[in-house]
């Protein structure tokens, strides 16, 4: 069809606006760990969302950031090389907090990239106030002159309006992308693989309730996904690597419990990922300031 379009987006923001949540309900289904703990993502992920004129790429980027270790500056990086490349940016800020100096850092940043069109999204409409969220869409509108649109939304979802909300991001976003056919097979949902999706389910696991110093300090290796002979289980065999000793105690818990109830939450987000019963067998170790350290980020995939 010559009016079918396709093309990248990605949402950009400070570190737990709300990017990761998002991507997950315009796709439709979970591609991306969420945690209440900033710099939760760690690669651009891609979620597929088709559409009845066309389709978007979304590509979930680590929140922007001041670095403070070698893992921070190559997340940065990261960043960069994905705006360099998208069609569409989507900047986030959420309606519960006023616009501050990393919001206009990051807004005015979009000039080195004038290829991409601009959208502005104003998130968490669901947990402000009406007041709130006019102001924030007014300090939102005047950050940059070249918005396509600002949209308000609440990514949860909850009910027909926030739906429609994300339906109107979406359909504006198509309209913003060059046309062309499909870039994915349909029903395709993200070209993450199983290894890196089961990892990350790991990781969002270990991240619940752990102290604020600690999640930064923590990678997730699968080892190994093996279906059991004659039994519907999949072995997999993963390792949770820290940085320090007191870290891998707290992972670990008193006689184990914090490892056995990551390892419950883990297993109950990987089944749908396999489609099969899973076995879990978690190892928790040790790889001194790995995120400092350019061998060891080499090995843990950074």
């Amino acid at each position: 069809m010559d009016d079918m379009r396709s093309g990248f987006v990605t949402f950009v923001g400070r570190p737990n606006v709300g990017k990761s949540t998002l991507t997950n309900a315009l796709v439709g289904e979970k591609v991306a760990i969420t945690s209440e703990k900033p710099q939760t993502t760690r690669r651009a992920i891609r979620g597929i969302l088709n559409r009845p004129g066309g389709q978007l790429v979304i590509v979930d980027t680590p929140g922007i950031h001041r670095p403070r270790t070698l893992l921070g500056e190559r997340l940065n990086d990261l960043v960069e090389q994905v705006l360099g490349d998208v069609d569409v940016i989507a900047f986030c800020a959420p309606a519960t907090e006023k616009v501050g100096p990393g919001d206009r850092r990051i807004a005015e940043s979009l000039d080195g990239y004038p290829r991409a069109r601009k959208v502005a999204v104003v998130t968490k409409t669901d947990a402000a106030t009406r007041d709130q969220i006019t102001e924030r869409l007014l300090e939102v509108d005047a950050l940059r002159e070249d918005w396509a649109a600002v949209i308000p939304l609440s990514a949860l979802a909850g009910d027909a309006a926030d739906r429609a909300q994300l339906d109107v991001l979406a359909d504006e976003l198509l309209s913003l992308m060059p046309t062309g056919p499909a870039l994915y097979p349909e029903g395709v949902v993200t070209d993450e693989t199983v290894e890196d999706r089961v990892a990350e389910t790991i990781r969002e696991a270990a991240l619940h309730g752990v102290r604020d110093e600690l999640p930064h300090s923590i990678a997730v290796v699968v080892q190994d996904i093996a279906p059991r002979e004659d039994s519907d289980l999949t072995d997999v065999y993963a390792d949770i690597v820290v940085e320090r000793d007191s870290q891998k105690a707290i992972i670990i818990g008193r006689k184990g419990a914090r490892l056995r109830d990551v390892g419950a939450t883990a297993r109950a987000g990987i089944e749908p990922i396999l489609g099969t019963r899973v076995f879990l067998s978690l190892h928790v170790r040790v790889a001194k300031e790995w995120q400092r350290d350019p061998k060891q980020l080499g090995r843990l995939g950074f």
